[in-house]
């Protein structure tokens, strides 16, 4: 059986009003207009819905039973299909999944979760492990808000870049590369970690070193930033790997921060997200939230009296 929905609306009007002529009125039609919808209700109902007593109209007894349910199926079906209202953050309710890095939640995971409690109480975050570089999570709404070192190649995933780091030479206090200058020659001659989730002994760093006729022995592949920063804490090994995502985590460590000896391209910093987002309210609040939070990783460190600036050359603790 087929119904046309503008028919509840008619339905609405008549219950609320009780009359013909008043429901017309109301959603300005003609009278004989409403009562051919009047017609088509007791035809799709079986009952009469309203019925002559005297010079007015009466609702019948199943009219006045479905009145209430009707006017809100009504309210609910143009709350569905008007323009978005604005954002109650207060009275959100929902849960999302963002799926960083894992040295980008280390860094900024805390911040956000605070942020989005703070402003939306009944929102909850599902801080994911990254995987591989799979978007089907994202294509299928399991995934709000992604990271990622590179803008995406599917035209329906949206990215934004947040921020630009630059790489830094991460060693244990005491390490031989603190002591002098670090050259070329000493820093390829070091042994390496790398930092990669399908184990890979070799990044980018190799093909800077090879234009200029040197290679590096890397002797392991650490699958996290924390690992390898923990790695590099407990030995020689020497680990080079974004600045500011890692600032925190080496500090908190004791790591030592050196400029590497070779210029190295910068890593870029993206938020990806699925198209189906793109008006939606709640997800724009969240990924403004979200790049406001990561951006703060950005900002110049705060130099004090006690503490200035390192020069360029120079090791330091922190860069």
């Amino acid at each position: 059986m087929q119904l046309d929905l503008n028919l509840l609306t008619a339905l609405d009007a008549l219950l609320e009003e009780g009359s013909v002529a008043g429901a017309a009125a109301r959603l300005h039609v003609t009278s004989p207009a409403m009562s051919r919808s009047l017609g088509r209700i007791r035809k799709a109902t079986g009952d009469q819905i309203l019925v002559r007593t005297g010079r007015s109209m009466v609702p019948t007894t199943r009219a006045l039973a479905m009145r209430a349910e009707v006017h809100a199926l009504v309210q609910q079906a143009h709350r569905l299909l008007s323009a978005q209202r604005e954002l109650d953050l207060a009275a959100l309710e929902r849960v999302f999944t963002v799926r960083w890095h894992d040295a980008l939640t280390a860094a900024s995971g805390t911040a956000l979760i605070t942020a989005v409690h703070r402003q939306a109480p009944g929102v909850r975050l599902r801080m994911s492990a990254e995987p591989g570089t799979d978007d089907a999570e994202l294509r299928r709404g399991e995934v709000d808000l992604e990271s990622s070192s590179s803008p995406p190649t599917l035209p329906d995933i949206r990215h934004r870049l947040v921020g630009t780091d630059r790489l830094v030479v991460a060693v244990r206090p005491g390490h031989p590369l603190t002591t002098g200058p670090l050259s070329l020659e000493r820093y390829a001659a070091a042994d390496h970690l790398t930092v990669s989730r399908r184990g890979s002994l070799r990044d980018p760093i190799d093909d800077a070193l090879t234009a200029r006729g040197l290679e590096r022995r890397v002797v392991a592949a650490g699958p996290t930033a924390a690992f390898a920063l923990r790695l590099a804490l407990d030995t020689d090994l020497v680990v080079t790997l974004p600045d500011a995502v890692t600032r925190t985590a080496r500090e908190r460590l004791g790591l030592v921060a050196l400029v590497p000896p070779l210029p190295l391209p910068d890593v870029p910093l993206y938020l990806l997200w699925h198209q189906r987002y793109d008006d939606d309210r709640a997800h724009t609040w969240l990924r403004e939230l979200a790049t406001e939070t990561v951006q703060a990783l950005f900002a110049p460190p705060t130099a004090s009296p006690s503490n200035p600036p390192h020069s360029p050359h120079s090791p330091r603790s922190s860069p």
